[in-house]
């Protein structure tokens, strides 16, 4: 059985190991929109990166989010084991799931890769807005979140904490592979 993993992650830059994943939220979905159980943990940052200055901006005007991002920090190579043990102890094959899979998937991999020694997605990862573009029969581009039928979503908030919007996109794409198994593109 697969365990779609949707995963959300708050960086201050676009670089894994050049830039430091600051949080990460996921939240483990049956096929079938069951949520098995979350992970989340905020990270001390890397000792030898630096913050991307347009990300540092973006953060300035976010300041709930930069605070709950930056509460109970934990050392990477603590926070990485405890969530490789939680993806293995889930009851199935995990794959990844994100919006934008392109961004959080490379900084999950290293991140796991440099403090866990290991990746158990492989390369299994869906993103959710391709996923979209199959079903709405559009160009990427124009197949965002604002191009989705209303019925997709459901009625939580996108606030940029990590696990917050894990939920959130878990429940988008369940939502959608309901909608794409009642009526196949």
């Amino acid at each position: 059985m697969e365990i779609y993993i949707s995963t959300d992650v708050e960086t201050d830059g676009p670089v894994a190991g050049r830039h430091s994943m600051l949080s990460i939220g996921s939240a483990a979905y049956t096929a079938d929109k069951q949520l098995l159980g979350t992970f989340s943990a905020n990270l001390e940052t890397l000792p030898n990166a630096a913050p991307d200055p347009k990300t540092a901006a973006w953060w300035a005007t976010q300041p709930e989010a930069w605070a709950a991002c930056r509460r109970d920090l934990e050392a990477p190579a603590a926070a990485m084991p405890r969530y490789l043990a939680w993806l293995k102890s889930l009851p199935g094959k995990p794959v990844f799931v994100a919006y934008p899979s392109a961004f959080d998937f490379p900084f999950v991999y290293w991140y796991l890769m440099e403090f866990a020694g290991e990746n158990p997605f492989g390369y299994s990862a869906i993103d959710i807005k391709t996923f979209a573009m199959a079903m709405l029969h559009r160009d990427y581009r124009a197949s965002g979140k604002r191009a989705m039928p209303r019925e997709w979503f459901d009625p939580v908030p996108h606030t940029h904490v990590a696990l917050d919007d894990a939920v959130e996109q878990g429940l988008l794409f369940c939502n959608m592979l309901e909608a794409n198994r009642v009526h196949p593109s």
